[in-house]
């Protein structure tokens, strides 16, 4: 007999060799039909693996990310074998889940084109094979055995990954006629995957290498009912109404260019006074939090970057070196602010009473992505990072940790993200490889992090894997306004790059000493942070941030005087306007303007002039009555403040 603790701390004993999918029947029939897969002692599990020792159990439906995680891994292998039947000679990279949904990356053969009007048929083929109840079946395989397997298929994609694990570590999942390499977990069979959406085909290079094979990346998205199905497909088409290319374009916030370059946006006046707005108000925190402002270059030494590490990690992708006249002097775009920022500190003595010492920088950084990856403003190669580094001893870690905490639930109530959870990023115990420092410094990190969540009553899942290679972090994970989730603030806790830099401060006890390093982003990336923006308010700006707060607008050509004369005088008051004076009809100029979502329309005529007012319509509110200009003013500038309250 086991012992199975559940998440409640009961704890029930089973016979050897039981089943998650076992242990839910037993619970009840109706939570058997429920469940996806099995959380079991930390490692999501397939309902139908046996447990084999005392185990602490979790068991996830579809409400859960791990049960939506394990059937759309199902669904990208079924998509596969729909692809098979219909593609004979097709090859396979690799299919995982995604936050929504799956992609497969396959060579569909030579000549062989995948497009968008193919994917019905796939549809409906995944759906024959999907009402056939395959069950889904896991096996150990020797890698000898593998590699002859795939080897005999042709699965050159596939023999490649296998060359590269340990023998002893490798599994495969089959169902019907379809066996792929994978670590799994899948559904106990294919019956639960009811609706499916195959939603756009792509290209990607072969692990994300530009001289390797492009293949094809097919995406989609399963449901266990058609009505959540038929949910998703109306969010996908608000969420086309509120992507931020379009809405970017519409309101002339940002645009690219090919002459400048993929992925380097250029920022428009109306996107420019919008981003210029974030930072000033992020500032005016961060001048309350005691943070000093810095500026460093956009290129440095690789010198630099080699003694981080950033060269050995990502030097990959970054941008390649520039070389000089000077013999072996190699220069990089700046790929990270932070090693500028240690080398300030560098640049005095520094005495324990300089500490916690905190240098925050708009620094703009460059980061060589695959041209398949860009994507507006929420993947670039040029992005501006509101970046801070904390410099302090390692008894002020915490107290600067929950500092940094209050800022970004500052920031997020002033831009209306009501919605947000928090992520700690901790190493991968099986991978230390990849992480630079001492056990002992990463242990101090890590259990810093979880403390303060902890004594401040941040409910933090724990992700292993994802921390930074110098540190741990705590990640911010925002839900806009169609529920779709954006990591956002970040705040790392780095004892390394200390050390690797020389950084030293002289203590009460006149010794040197070591400082702690605390990285912090609250908006992550401008770029990014304002696409974010963008989508959750759809371009509906609060009036703080709106590039242009007021339009006037004169009823005909003959108040255009009176027009500019409200225009002046409201820009004395430091409010954004703009006039519309075009030659068209009064009806035309408030619908034009009203899709320009700008917060305020200020119509004047014949009736306004005599008065000396203004006839005011609000976005979204319609008729807001007539108003002297200084009555408007006041009433605006209240508003902003209400907004912008800290």
């Amino acid at each position: 007999m086991i012992k199975i603790t559940f998440p409640d701390g009961s704890v029930r004993e089973f016979q050897k060799g039981v089943t998650a999918m076992q242990i839910a029947e037993s619970i009840s029939p109706r939570l058997a039909q429920e469940v996806l897969a099995a959380g079991v002692n930390g490692e999501t599990r397939d309902l139908m693996r046996p447990i084999e020792e005392d185990a602490a159990i979790q068991l996830y439906k579809w409400d859960d990310a791990e049960g939506k995680h394990t059937f759309w891994h199902t669904s990208a292998h079924l998509m596969a074998e729909a692809l098979q039947s219909i593609y004979p000679n097709i090859k396979f990279g690799i299919g995982p889940a995604i936050e929504n949904g799956f992609y497969y990356d396959v060579d569909p053969g030579e000549g062989v084109v995948i497009k968008d009007s193919d994917l019905p048929a796939i549809e409906k083929k995944m759906q024959e094979l999907a009402a056939q109840k395959k069950p889904v079946c896991r096996k150990n395989i020797a890698k000898d055995e593998a590699l002859k397997m795939f080897g005999n298929r042709n699965e050159t994609y596939k023999t490649e990954l296998i060359s590269e694990l340990a023998d002893g570590t490798i599994t495969t999942y089959t169902q019907g006629d379809f066996t792929d390499l994978c670590r799994g977990p899948h559904l106990p069979d294919t019956s639960y995957i009811k609706a499916i959406k195959l939603t756009s085909v792509a290209g990607a290079y072969w692990r994300g290498d530009e001289k390797r094979p492009q293949l094809t990346r097919i995406y989609g998205i399963t449901f266990p009912k058609k009505k959540l199905l038929d949910e998703y497909l109306v969010l996908l088409e608000e969420a086309k109404k509120r992507d931020h290319r379009k809405i970017g374009k519409e309101m002339e916030l940002f645009a690219f260019s090919q002459n400048v370059g993929q992925g380097l946006p250029l920022w428009l006046p109306k996107g420019t006074q919008l981003r210029l707005k974030l930072e000033e108000f992020l500032k005016k925190i961060q001048l309350q939090y005691g943070y000093q402002q810095v500026m460093t270059p956009h290129i440095g030494s690789k010198l630099l970057y080699e003694t981080s590490g950033h060269w050995a990690k990502y030097g990959k992708d970054s941008f390649r070196p520039i070389t000089t006249p000077e013999e072996g002097e190699e220069y990089l775009l700046k790929p990270m602010n932070c090693p500028h920022h240690c080398e300030i500190y560098k640049a005095f003595p520094r005495s324990y009473k300089e500490l916690p010492l905190r240098l925050a920088e708009f620094g703009t950084v460059y980061r060589y992505e695959q041209s398949g990856e860009l994507h507006g403003l929420t993947r670039v190669r040029g992005f501006t990072q509101d970046d801070a580094h904390i410099f302090c001893m390692p008894e002020q870690v915490k107290e600067e940790f929950v500092k940094v905490m209050e800022i970004i639930h500052i920031l997020f109530k002033a831009l209306d993200f009501k919605e947000f959870e928090a992520q700690i990023s901790l190493r991968d115990p099986n991978n230390k490889e990849k992480y630079i420092g001492s056990e002992e410094n990463w242990q101090a990190a890590e259990q810093a992090i979880i403390e303060v969540c902890e004594e401040k009553g941040v409910k933090a899942k724990i992700e292993l894997g994802e921390a930074a290679f110098y540190g741990p972090k705590l990640d911010f994970m925002v839900k806009d306004a169609l529920g779709r989730r954006w990591q956002l603030g970040t705040i790392q806790v780095d004892y390394n790059l200390p050390e690797r830099f020389g950084l030293e401060y002289t203590g009460a006890d006149n010794q040197k000493h070591r400082p702690v390093m605390i990285h912090r982003a609250p908006f992550g990336s401008m770029e990014r942070f304002v696409a974010v923006l963008i989508e959750h308010t759809a371009g509906k700006f609060p009036l703080w941030l709106a590039p242009d707060q007021a339009v006037v607008i004169p009823v005909s050509e003959k108040f255009n005087d009176y027009a500019y004369e409200v225009s002046r005088e409201l820009k004395k008051q430091d409010i954004r306007t703009i006039i519309d004076d075009r030659n068209e009809k009064i009806g035309r100029k408030i619908r034009d303007n009203e899709l320009k979502k700008i917060p305020y329309l200020l119509i004047v005529g014949e009736k306004e002039i005599e008065k000396n007012e203004i006839s005011v319509r609000k976005q979204g509110e319609g008729d807001a009555g007539s108003m002297k200009i200084t009555t408007f003013a006041e009433l605006l500038k209240k508003e902003v403040e209400t907004q912008r309250t800290v």
